[in-house]
């Protein structure tokens, strides 16, 4: 009974923070969706331009009429007219996409536009489908990142965000190294994607193909890394996750060097530092010993922000060397925090090993309510 209860703990726990999701980019937000997969996922994709000012349709919802001009993708005939939703008036051309529950029995066709000029018409044409091979369709799209239309580099940095981390690392050999070396270091580049751009850098730092060019491809990295901090730095995980592919356990050393599993580091970007950490446990096992990625979490403990996930991914990793410290967060953070005393206790019962009964006992006894409602809310996962 005892080790189905663990067991069950140890499911509980591994759910309750989202791991590094290996289908897609872990420091590149949400991205929607690519314009290839609107235009493949649509029963008709066409060229329009405004026949009419915009307006609101029964829900409230601002449409504009159109007049088509000419088909782009899919089978079935376009209509001569079509009035679709849009974000803000069209004054020029744009791509519609149509979608209906069954074209071929006559249901509506439901229609979506965005303003595009040749250049954007050009590039939906052209773009591989979403059926082609991953590192196909990343090759393509790898140069058209930070393209001078913005919607086009917009697009090709979706394409990377919700393509397998696998996936990017098999076309490392096809990004610009002195591209990537000036996005990541530059001005007036979008911090998101300078998150992606740095762990791009690191993949291209890591191949063969690049060897003469790696010190100044590392060195921007770990500028990156060591830069003074604003209030907030969006793409800083990616940044950390860049220095930890090119250089493995050096680039953890870099970041300890850098005073970022302090206790006293900003905030922030220990949050970044954790996100960075999970990637490199889910993905970099072959560069970073693992053991030493979970002694890493287990330093960001000693902070009250991250304290509580931090733990969740000691469990997750099955770090047991842990229980101490892990124990006595019960007393310094958890007096005032439930989701550490939560974490503490799901991290104490899923753990297998004799001193963590002997803690939670200790726990138990002078603290026996609040340790009860938190085991119960460590087995259920997301309340």
């Amino acid at each position: 009974m005892r080790l189905a209860i663990r067991s069950g703990m140890v499911a509980a726990v591994m759910m309750a923070v989202v791991s590094v999701d290996a289908s897609a980019c872990p420091f590149c937000g949400v991205v929607g969706r690519s314009l290839a997969d609107r235009r493949d996922a649509a029963d008709l994709t066409v060229v329009a331009e405004p026949d009419g000012p915009p307006g609101k349709d029964a829900a409230g919802i601002t449409t504009q009429p159109f007049r088509v001009l000419t088909k782009l993708h899919g089978g079935a005939d376009p209509p001569e007219a079509a009035t679709a939703r849009i974000e803000s008036p069209v004054k020029g051309t744009a791509i519609l996409f149509g979608e209906s529950d069954d074209l071929a029995a006559g249901k509506p066709v439901r229609w979506t536009a965005i303003a595009a000029d040749e250049t954007l018409i050009g590039h939906v044409v052209a773009a591989p489908a979403t059926s082609d091979p991953a590192e196909k369709r990343l090759r393509w799209f790898a140069a058209r990142l930070e393209h001078p239309e913005l919607a086009i580099a917009e697009d090709a940095f979706t394409e990377f965000g919700l393509a397998p981390f696998e996936a990017v690392r098999k076309v490392a050999d096809g990004f610009d190294p002195a591209k990537l070396q000036e996005w990541v270091a530059g001005p007036g580049i979008d911090e998101r994607r300078r998150g992606f751009y740095a762990l791009a850098l690191g993949l291209s730092a890591a191949i063969d193909k690049h060897a003469v060019e790696r010190d100044a491809m590392v060195d921007v990295l770990r500028k990156a890394v060591l830069a003074p901090a604003d209030d907030f730095r969006a793409g800083y995980d990616g940044v950390l996750a860049g220095l930890l592919v090119a250089e493995g356990q050096r680039g953890l050393d870099v970041i300890e060097r850098a005073g970022l599993l302090a206790a006293d580091a900003r905030p922030v970007d220990q949050r970044h530092l954790l996100s960075a950490l999970r990637f490199a446990w889910e993905s970099l096992g072959d560069s970073i010993p693992r053991q030493r990625i979970a002694n890493a979490t287990a330093r960001l403990l000693a902070s009250s922000v991250v304290a509580a996930e931090a733990t969740v991914d000691l469990a997750r990793y099955r770090a047991w060397d842990h229980a101490r410290a892990v124990a006595a967060l019960w007393d310094s953070l958890g007096g005032d925090d439930p989701l550490v005393r939560r974490a503490v206790a799901g991290y104490l019962v899923a753990c297998p090993r004799p001193e963590a009964k002997e803690l939670l006992e200790s726990i138990r006894s002078q603290d026996p309510d609040r340790l009860r409602e938190a085991i119960t809310a460590a087995s259920l996962p997301g309340r």
